[in-house]
């Protein structure tokens, strides 16, 4: 068995959290999800997972890319269930969203299966034999996250009208003027629907309310000035990704990273 996780701080746009292969997968369950995107692929045997209450099978070469916050648990069907893994972070971790097409879980093949493993044995192999190129580490998680990218359902979701007349709009608002006090109200009001209406088609296209939606990216976004302006002050960090009230942004960012702003620094 072999895991590793990131001892250093985050520099790069895209890298591993963690990753690992040949490991004796225990049953886990996470009703909250994780707080990154974590990738699941059997090698031996078969497992059962569950995501947000939906029942699939892992059979050997297949694999599941769930996002961040997504309620799961899995465990083993067969007698044994060998799995290999990896997280996914980064200084512009809160783009993968955007670049997933804001999917909540993707299913691989056993085709495209035997890449990822072969690229996952190569990740671990560079692990076990240090210096880290962190540059080329930065580079085989971008590879592995293309995987995830070329998917018929992206294509399809871009494609839909509600999604480009409502949804897409309200992102790219969201992405803009995140910092300012932007309320879902506003929101809806730029895109002449209820909030009611634009909550319902966030749901349905991307498995979040608006508001949810909102306040992952300030999360996202706070996460990055933790990590890439150290000295900075949390009361700072969250009047720069739109809290007004301090108090009421480490909350939020405790319950949704499972600890506090400057928890999250020193742990990173």
């Amino acid at each position: 068995m072999a895991i590793y996780f990131r001892n250093i701080p985050v520099t790069e746009p895209f890298t591993f959290d963690s990753v690992g292969s040949h490991w004796v997968q225990e049953s886990t369950s996470r009703p909250k999800g994780y707080p990154l995107y974590h990738y699941l692929q059997s090698e031996k045997g078969t497992g059962r997972i569950f995501i947000q209450g939906k029942k699939f099978f892992l059979h050997e070469g297949e694999g599941v890319l769930i996002a961040p916050f997504i309620r799961h648990s899995y465990a083993k069907e067969t007698n044994e269930w060998h799995t290999l893994f990896a997280t996914f972070t980064g200084t512009i971790e809160s783009s993968i969203s955007r670049l997933l097409g804001n999917r909540q879980y993707i299913f691989i093949e056993k085709e495209q299966g035997a890449q990822i493993e072969a690229l996952i044995s190569d990740v671990v192999k560079k692990y076990e034999n240090p210096p880290l190129d962190v540059i080329a580490l930065s580079s085989d998680c971008y590879r592995l996250l293309m995987y995830f990218a070329d998917g018929v359902y992206t294509r399809s979701l871009m494609d839909d009208p509600l999604y480009q007349r409502y949804v897409a709009p309200a992102i790219q608002d969201i992405e803009t003027n995140y910092p300012t006090e932007l309320t879902v109200q506003e929101l809806s009001r730029r895109v002449y629907v209820t909030p009611q209406y634009l909550s319902r088609l966030f749901q349905r296209f991307l498995g979040c309310s608006t508001y949810e939606y909102l306040t992952i990216y300030r999360i996202n976004k706070a996460k990055e000035l933790l990590l890439t302006n150290p000295r900075m002050e949390v009361q700072d960090i969250a009047q720069n990704v739109g809290f007004t009230d301090s108090s009421h942004f480490i909350s939020i960012f405790r319950k949704m990273a499972g600890m506090t702003p400057l928890g999250f620094r020193k742990l990173n």
